[in-house]
């Protein structure tokens, strides 16, 4: 079965930074796209970012972009999100996603959402 755990989340001052992990087990991990998505009271499900099997080419949404770096291990089945210079609006709830996950309609038929890590922005 599909399981993916997310970890490293906390609370943080703006400015500051978060490394996000998510272990990925029941599937071949190097054979796929992830995503992170994240959900706030105010957004949402909201894509975040996206790479491809390999790692060599990545995606981001604009409002992260320059900020947040994704990365994967694919000999470790996992999945990394840095986040520096974190913002109050950066503020959810974060999962990661089994394949190319960058549009409403995937986020509304995706079925296998883990537990999520909590990130909290606040001064």
């Amino acid at each position: 079965e599909v399981q993916l755990v997310e970890s490293g989340g906390g609370m943080v001052q703006p400015g500051g930074s978060l490394r996000l992990s998510c272990a990925a087990s029941g599937f071949t991990f190097s054979s796929y796209y992830m995503s992170w998505v994240r959900h706030s009271p105010g957004k949402g499900l909201e894509w975040v970012s996206a790479i491809n099997s390999g790692g060599g080419s990545t995606s981001y949404a604009d409002s992260v972009k320059g900020r947040f770096t994704i990365s994967r291990d694919n000999a470790k089945n996992t999945l990394y999100l840095q986040m520096n210079s974190l913002k109050p609006e950066d503020t959810a709830l974060y999962y990661c996603a089994r394949g190319r996950i960058t549009t409403v309609q995937a986020i509304q038929t995706y079925n296998y959402w883990g537990q999520g890590t909590q990130v909290t922005v606040s001064s």
